[in-house]
């Protein structure tokens, strides 16, 4: 007896490892239902622009308890769009965005906790960590994620008339960060 339990307490961790893992869920974004909304400001004055760009798509993975573990957005940079054309050009060319040699912005979700996202942004072929409230809302037709970031766009290398690496802008400075509101909706994978 003693044997049958010391080989059943030396086999029960190898055992273990053969369990099925625990179940989860992925959803896919639909970007036809999501919307994203940029806004930046001048430096001096109320001179907002505000435009859209489009999701191109991604993943949410969801595990056996329905917490959001892990995500990926894509965001389609060519769609960026102002009322204004000439400001859409000047937004889409090598000054800002860049969307001929960088077509794709992605942001990778780490996890969401306590009403906030945690992950990376790739922005022009550069990565840096973010962090924004995020609230998700739930329904029988999949769930929908709102809220804002706020993104320093030197930190991807977009510089344009930014205060911090030139002088004398006067009212043509462009504060560094900028805002993209969204309201993304994810729905499960069909098998």
């Amino acid at each position: 007896m003693q044997k049958f339990l010391l080989a059943l307490l030396v086999a029960a961790p190898a055992l273990a490892a053969f369990q099925t893992p625990a179940a989860r869920t992925i959803y896919t974004f639909d970007p036809a239902a999501s919307h994203l909304t940029w806004t930046g400001y001048a430096e001096i004055g109320s001179w907002a622009p505000t435009g859209t760009v489009q999701l191109r798509g991604g993943t949410l993975t969801l595990d056996a308890n329905g917490a959001i573990r892990a995500g990926r957005l894509e965001v389609a940079m060519a769609t960026l769009t102002h009322e204004n054309a000439d400001l859409q050009t000047h937004l889409r060319a090598p000054d800002f965005f860049d969307v001929a040699r960088f077509p794709v912005a992605t942001f990778v979700l780490r996890t969401v906790a306590r009403d906030s996202a945690f992950g990376t942004l790739t922005l022009k072929g550069t990565t840096h960590s973010l962090r924004f409230p995020v609230q998700v809302i739930r329904s029988s037709a999949g769930l929908r994620l709102t809220g804002t970031a706020v993104v320093d766009r030197t930190q991807f290398g977009v510089r344009y008339n930014s205060a911090r690496f030139f002088r004398d802008l006067g009212d043509q400075a462009i504060r560094d960060d900028f805002r993209l509101t969204f309201d993304v909706v994810a729905r499960p994978m069909q098998p």
